[in-house]
This record gives structure tokens, C-alpha cells and sequence, in this order.
């Protein structure tokens, strides 16, 4: 006789999931609960994402979601058969996506077991066997992690399914459950890592690893009125002695008594009456702020650092301050991490530059670039973001006698060589900071480093010259690296530092000691030795001196030059990204780089196209000629006819480098024209690679020559 089931325990039935049997109502850990009364059919949403034998064929408000209410019943009864691998018990929906692997478990139970659920394309499942696993880099220098990025509670540094990173900075770790918290309460448009802020490969890898992101907003964003407060107005004067009858939250339209709020930060207000203030009086700034900004109070200043020639004004003290770039270096609105490659992160910042119609005129007279460039800094109206308007005045430089891109390029070209030549010493490409007494005093290491930064963001070279020492003293990259006698280059000091290092008796170190003791006497490393093994120590504070001690002045100018746009902030924050572009010399052109530089441009008419497929056959084998020393003209040589740059600049090409095609009516008077301001370059279509190939070396070689003389 079948038993009657009673109706508590059917609706106990219809509550449970029909794939995990499981009641429990958990939208983070098992996904939306969802039941379909008509139906008496309840499921969690993980639960039939993850099931194996069920696919969304229906439309969006088809049964589930998509999954049609038969394809799930179907399901049902397959797993029925099925052993969970945990439990022991039927209904195991969800198998391993390995092919060889025979796992099946419930979804609730899988968590537990460490399996893998990726969100993602096809939603496939891993058994703890099976499932992705994540690894440092080789090359990369990671310190341990002291705690969760995300809870701060401590962590321990070894990659398992608990415990995740991320794969851009390596040095932000996460509990699992933590970062899946996160991700929860974040959703797609917010989730990223909380150390570099990388969005797209930090949710790449979390994905890959098991992490559900929902796509939708976080959820801060999703309650009602959530940014309610915003809308209120700071009504309420807060000087010491209120003069008003009705109160500090009293404010009137106009008068005397209506509540003026601080201009600065908007936290702060008082009455007309009470803060001593004029009756046409609107702009105040409370005590705080306007400490903050004279410097009579130590108070974080705000984010926006004031423009040069901007004015604050200071209700204390009645006087007007103009901040120059001397005291604040211009930074650009940006977030505080951008994240990605050296060439992303400046196109980034360059993005946010502001190209006004009035640009900075930089007038060059002959090779004077350098000078030209000094100048520039120090005028008062000098503001980085702004565009440069370049132009030559010297006959040398009359193929671009107007202000346009091409003269800019050309410009920082030539300002990155001479800038080598300043305040930097050692051999080229791995030049250090000199100390300068008259460089210090003319403060010329924050000119030179606000130039560098300005040259990197504005179109210029690689810079490609420091060296792997300045470079770690600068960002400390890599980290944990000691400095070396070999990276205080070949001083006149040097070579006692290596006899010291040398020494194979006590007696020879110290004979070495002697002939250094003028130096190290100036360097506090004068001591006594009673052991060959104090050398590695006594080297160790010399270098130390040598590097940093002495040089700590000229870094902290040097440096606080590169705060110009924000250079500083970002490679001090990637310096992984960042390291190639200022140690390692630039990669030689060669023909296939060079070709794929440019972009063709072939005419919409098939006949024209032909000939001009045939000059793109011919401009390849010159750009071969080029490279193995058949032709007048190197491969730099083209490239700066082209653009005005003999390399890629740090930020890339704007715009892109294209080809496009002249078509003369008399082939044997056709040049190639260059438009450097557009990066484009004209080629004329000519009969045979020999007509090709003498006019192009023509155009090019008289360019080089009109700048060489």
C-alpha cells in the first residue's frame, strides 16, 4: 500500500532543491533559490549551472532562466542514479569536466570537497585532481604577504585552494571565501583587486579559479536611496561664538546670517556675522583648509594640487599665496592606480592631459633644445598638461617650420640626449645621478626630472640610460636587491673600494683602509677592523654612503621632478612595468618591425589598388635593403622622415603610422612626402623598384643632411 505523504512534509519537499536535496537559502554560496510552484519544483541556480546533463535552450523568461522545466526534470531523474563521491548518496549532478574522470558530487558538496566551479563559457567543474592551479612567475620578486587584502587578518604564503592572488601586482593575497565575499558585494563593474586595481585580468583569474562575479551593479549601489545624504546641504555655522538668535542650523538666502560653506572642503560653514565676513562675501575657507594650504597647519593637502598662478585664499591671514611649481608639481586628475603595461599606464595619464588651444610655445633657437627647455620650466605661466607648441627658428630645421606634433617629437628626441649630459654620469646606457653643488643650488635635478616626466607623457622616447642602481634607488626595484661597488660606476674612489673587498689578510685590508682613509673618514666608515670578515660590512656602508647617504638631496629633488603628471606615483607603483623603458636600451628596428609600424591605405578603386600593391612590394624591399646596409638611408633614417622620431615613443604613435599613395602624372618627378604632425607617409606610385628606391633615398638623405649641418 503506497503511503499518503502528508502535506508538511510536501511542502518540506518542494522547499529542497530537487538537485542537491538541500533546503538551505544561500544566494552567495549556492546561487538564487527558485521555486516554481505551479510546478512543486525548487532549485538553486549554482545548482543547475553546474548540472552536467541540463542546457539553457529556452529564451530568458522561459521556465528558469532559460532551463525549460522539462530539461530539468530530465536532469533530475539522471542524476537520481548517480553517487555522490562526498556523501555517498544518490542525485550527484555534477561530474568533473575532465573526460578520464568518473567524480560526481552535489554541488553543496563539491565546495566542500575543493572542487572548481568556473562561472564562465561552458560552466565546467573540477575535482580537486583536476582543478586549475595558480604559480608565481620566476622572474617575478614577490615579498610573502602578511595578511589577506581583503580582511587583514594574517595569511599564509602558499598558493591552495584557499588561498589566492593576484596575477598582475603577485603581492595582494586573499582568503578564498574572502575575495568570493567580495566579489559578491562588489559585482562585475566593481570587483577588482585591492592593491593594484587591475579590473579585466584580476576577474580573468578569479574566474579561472572558482570566484562567481555576478553581472550586475555592487551592492552598495542597489539600496534604496543610497546616496541619500549626498543631496544634503552642510547647513550649520561652527565658528566658536555663534551670534545667531535662532541657532547654528538657522541660515538665511542673504545677510548677514546665511551659513557660508567652506570652498575647499565643504565640511565646514559659518554666518556672515560670526566669521567677521564682508556682506558680499561668498567665497570663505574654514581654518583647516586654509592651514593646509599656507602651510600653517600640518593638514594632508587635497588630492588636485593647485595650478601655478592659481591663488587660495587664507581667511586667517587676509593675504593672497601663489603656490609655483617649485612647491606643488602638477599631477593630473587620474585614479590613484591605473594598472597595465608602461605604454597603457602613460597613454593613460597623456588621456587625461588637457589640450587647450592655448598651447606652451617652446621656441628652439639652432640646437639649443636643452636651454629652450630650462626655460620653459621656470616661466610662471608653465603647466605640463597643456600641449607643446614646438618651433624651430634655425634654417637646419626648416622642414617643419610650424608648430605641429612632428616638431614636438622631433623636440623631445633631441631634449631626452641632451638631458643625459646634465646631471648623470657613467658610461651610456647606465648612467647614475652626479653630485652637482651648482646643480643642487640651482635646484636643476627637479628640472630635469619634471622634463623626463614630461617627455615620456608628451610623445618622447624610452629614456633607455639609467642604470639598474638608479633605478633601484629611485623605486627600490627589485626589491631586496643589494647595491654593489660595480653599480658606483668608475669614480676615482673605486678602485679602493675593490682592494678592500679584495683583501685576503687582515694586514692587506688594512693597508687598503689607509690608502682610502681620507674617504672613508668623510663617509663615518673610519673603524677598526679585527677580522677579515669586517670587509663585507665596511664595503657594504661605503656603497650605502656612496649611493644613497650622500645622494639623498639630489634623489629627493630628482624624484619630486618625476611627480610631474603623475610619472612618479605610477611607476613607483608598477616598477616591474616600468623597468625596461628606463635601463634597457630600445630594440633595434628591422624591416618587419618597421613594416608593421605602418598601417596601408590602398584606394577603393580596384584598378588603383593593384599599382599600389605593387609599391608596397617595393617599400618592404627597401625597408630590407635598409636593414642589411644597402641603401644610404638606415631604417632611423626613414622612420624619422615619416614621424620625427627614430623610435617608438614610451606612449606609443597618436595617431597610428599609415601609408597612403601619390599618383603623378609624370612618375620620373615623384617624391615621397612625409606628414610627420599626421604620422603619414606618402609613397608615389611608380613603374620599377630602382625609381622607388632613388627618390625615397633622395627625400631622406636630404633630410638628414639639413640636420646634420
Amino acid at each position: 500500500m503506497k503511503r499518503r505523504i502528508r502535506r508538511s512534509e510536501q511542502e518540506y519537499l518542494i522547499d529542497c532543491c530537487a538537485l542537491c536535496k538541500c533546503s538551505e537559502n544561500c544566494p552567495d554560496k549556492y546561487g538564487e533559490k527558485i521555486t516554481l510552484k505551479s510546478q512543486e519544483l525548487t532549485v538553486h541556480y549554482f545548482c543547475l549551472l553546474m548540472s552536467s546533463g541540463v542546457y539553457q535552450r529556452g529564451e530568458e523568461n522561459e521556465g528558469i532562466y532559460g532551463f525549460l522545466v522539462d530539461d530539468i526534470k530530465q536532469e533530475v531523474r539522471r542524476s537520481s542514479r548517480l553517487k555522490c563521491a562526498v556523501c555517498k548518496k544518490n542525485g550527484a549532478s555534477v561530474g568533473c569536466d575532465v573526460k578520464s574522470c568518473q567524480k560526481k558530487v552535489h554541488f553543496p558538496c563539491g565546495k566542500q570537497h575543493q572542487f572548481i566551479f568556473q562561472f564562465t563559457d561552458l560552466f565546467p567543474s573540477y575535482c580537486k585532481d583536476h582543478s586549475p592551479t595558480q604559480s608565481l612567475p620566476v622572474s617575478a620578486c614577490v615579498s610573502e604577504p602578511m595578511s589577506c587584502s581583503v580582511c587583514l587578518d594574517p595569511i599564509e604564503p602558499v598558493l591552495s585552494y584557499s588561498v589566492l592572488k593576484c596575477p598582475v601586482c603577485h603581492g595582494s593575497w586573499f582568503h578564498r571565501d574572502c575575495v568570493q565575499n567580495q566579489a559578491h558585494s562588489a559585482g562585475m563593474f566593481f570587483f577588482r583587486c585591492t592593491l593594484c586595481n587591475n579590473k579585466d585580468m584580476f576577474q580573468q583569474e578569479m574566474l579561472r579559479m572558482g570566484v562567481h562575479i555576478p553581472e550586475r551593479d555592487a551592492a552598495w549601489e542597489l539600496e534604496e536611496n543610497a546616496y541619500g545624504e549626498l543631496l544634503q546641504v552642510y547647513q550649520h555655522c561652527d565658528a566658536k561664538k555663534c551670534l545667531s538668535h535662532s541657532g547654528r542650523t538657522y541660515s538665511s538666502r542673504t545677510g548677514w546670517f546665511q551659513v557660508l560653506r567652506c570652498a575647499l572642503c565643504g565640511s565646514s560653514g559659518t554666518h556672515r556675522k560670526c566669521g567677521s565676513l564682508k556682506l558680499d562675501e561668498t567665497n570663505w575657507a574654514c581654518e583647516d583648509c586654509a592651514g593646509a594650504v599656507d602651510g600653517t597647519a600640518s593638514l594632508p593637502r587635497h588630492t588636485d594640487s593647485p595650478q601655478p598662478g592659481g591663488q587660495r585664499r587664507s581667511r586667517s591671514s587676509k593675504r593672497t599665496l601663489t603656490l609655483t611649481p617649485r612647491q606643488s608639481p602638477i599631477v593630473c586628475k587620474r585614479p590613484f592606480l591605473l594598472g597595465g603595461s608602461a605604454r597603457e599606464i602613460l597613454q593613460k595619464l597623456a588621456s587625461q592631459t588637457s589640450h587647450h588651444q592655448l598651447s606652451m610655445p617652446v621656441v628652439v633657437n639652432g640646437n639649443k633644445v636643452l636651454e629652450a627647455a630650462m626655460e620653459l620650466v621656470k616661466r610662471s605661466d608653465f603647466n605640463p598638461s597643456h600641449a607643446l607648441a614646438v618651433r624651430f627658428t634655425s634654417s637646419k630645421h626648416s622642414f617643419s617650420p610650424d608648430t605641429c606634433p612632428g616638431n614636438t617629437r622631433h623636440f623631445l628626441r633631441l631634449l631626452v640626449q641632451q638631458l643625459q649630459n646634465t646631471v648623470f654620469e657613467g658610461p651610456d646606457g647606465a648612467k647614475t645621478l652626479t653630485l652637482d653643488a651648482r646643480a643642487l643650488r640651482e635646484d636643476v635635478y627637479f628640472d630635469v626630472g619634471c622634463l623626463l616626466s614630461l617627455s615620456l607623457v608628451h610623445g618622447g622616447p624610452p629614456l633607455s640610460f639609467f642604470s639598474r642602481a638608479l633605478y633601484l634607488c629611485l623605486f627600490n626595484f627589485p626589491r631586496d636587491t643589494p647595491l654593489t661597488v660595480e653599480d658606483m660606476g668608475n669614480t676615482g674612489f673605486t678602485d679602493k673600494v675593490k682592494k678592500i673587498q679584495e683583501s685576503k689578510s687582515l694586514e692587506e685590508l688594512r693597508e687598503a683602509m689607509e690608502s682610502a682613509s681620507e674617504y672613508l673618514e668623510v663617509a663615518g666608515c673610519t673603524r677598526p677592523v679585527e677580522s677579515l670578515s669586517d670587509k663585507d660590512t665596511l664595503v657594504k656602508d661605503i656603497v650605502s654612503f656612496h649611493l644613497i647617504t650622500r645622494m639623498q638631496l639630489p634623489v629627493q629633488r630628482f624624484c619630486e621632478g618625476l611627480k610631474t603628471l603623475g610619472v612618479f606615483d605610477q611607476v613607483q607603483m608598477f616598477p616591474g612595468a616600468f623597468v625596461d623603458l628606463f635601463c634597457s636600451s630600445h630594440d633595434k628596428l628591422t624591416a618587419d618591425t618597421m613594416a608593421a609600424l605602418f598601417t596601408v591605405q590602398f584606394s577603393d578603386q580596384e584598378e588603383t589598388a593593384g599599382k599600389e600593391t605593387a609599391v608596397v612590394t617595393f617599400w618592404r624591399h627597401y625597408l630590407l635593403e635598409c636593414e642589411v646596409g644597402r641603401c644610404a638611408t638606415s631604417l632611423e633614417d626613414v622612420l624619422i622622415f615619416a614621424t620625427s622620431a627614430d623610435v617608438v615613443p614610451a606612449v606609443g604613435f597618436s595617431p597610428s603610422p599609415t601609408l597612403s599613395f601619390l599618383h603623378p602624372l609624370d612618375p620620373a618627378g615623384a617624391f615621397p612626402v612625409s606628414q610627420p604632425s599626421s604620422n603619414r607617409l606618402l609613397l608615389p606610385v611608380v613603374p620599377s623598384y630602382q625609381a622607388f628606391k632613388k627618390h625615397m633615398e633622395y627625400v631622406v638623405c636630404q633630410l638628414t643632411v639639413l640636420q646634420s649641418i
